[in-house]
């Protein structure tokens, strides 16, 4: 699995907390070149892991934080649910990340509310959501190729094919995917979508195989925007309300947010 770059802002005061989070994360399989810097309050770190389950390796050391940036390319984020995207209900909420690389693309997230097992995720042509996820159009395909399976050639799957994503008997899925063709300036302004049901790849029998992978109803979608990469958000107060990213990160947690995830998205607008 491809590695990316990702930032964290951490609550440290002192070279205890730097010791305690080095030792919390040499024991984590799946991340090298870790920074911790007092200073500047940032870990900084590859991981092929999904960065949720980096996040919460670093808060059980006590010390609160919040995801920064996320590769050192072009990226882009989805919000589901909230205030931000769509979901039915509104009980599905949690955030998509795309990071550019050399080896591809990273598609990284965490969703709370999933029933649990495979739903189908993939990327749709607009991202117009006003209708919730009614008017974000079919599958992105500009090659006008069939649906398929992600490990397919072009000629055999759309771009936005990117197969399932498995929901634990809590209703989380975590979940980090590579793909080959994806680009993030091209899915800027489109949707990425949660089905009901798994994808079948294009193998099914119904002739909604070779169109959608049978993966049934929308349940939940988001815009795909521009995000920040490493390095690139040095703001530490949210534009919205003037909240330092602490009280705004406790404050979503406090008010039920699902996913601790969706609180991050406000470093987007950040002042």
């Amino acid at each position: 699995m491809a590695s990316s770059k990702i930032e964290f802002a951490v609550h440290m005061t002192c070279e205890k907390c730097v010791d305690a989070i080095a030792k919390s994360l040499a024991g984590l399989d799946g991340i090298r070149n870790v920074d911790i810097s007092l200073e500047q309050g940032t870990v900084t770190l590859e991981a092929s892991l999904p960065y949720s389950v980096v996040q919460e390796r670093i808060e059980k050391t006590g010390r609160q934080a919040v995801l920064k940036g996320f590769g050192d390319g072009s990226s882009a984020v989805s919000m589901l649910g909230g205030d931000s995207g769509y979901s039915v209900g509104n009980l599905i909420r949690g955030v998509i990340r795309f990071a550019e690389g050399p080896d591809g693309c990273v598609i990284d997230g965490t969703i709370d509310g999933l029933t649990p097992g495979e739903h189908g995720i993939h990327i749709h042509e607009c991202g117009d959501i006003s209708n919730g996820c009614d008017n974000v159009g079919e599958h992105y395909n500009p090659n006008n190729s069939p649906h398929g399976d992600p490990g397919d050639d072009l000629s055999k799957r759309h771009i936005g094919d990117l197969g399932n994503i498995h929901a634990d008997a809590t209703g989380r899925a975590a979940f980090r995917k590579s793909d080959r063709f994806l680009k993030v300036p091209d899915i800027i302004g489109r949707s990425v979508i949660i089905t009901k049901d798994p994808d079948d790849l294009g193998r099914g029998d119904s002739p909604e195989s070779r169109i959608n992978g049978n993966s049934g109803a929308r349940l939940a979608c988001g815009i795909i925007a521009r995000s920040s990469g490493l390095f690139q958000n040095t703001k530490k107060i949210c534009a919205c309300d003037g909240l330092t990213i602490w009280d705004e990160r406790d404050r979503a947690i406090n008010h039920g947010t699902k996913s601790r995830t969706e609180s991050n998205e406000r470093m987007c607008t950040l002042i």
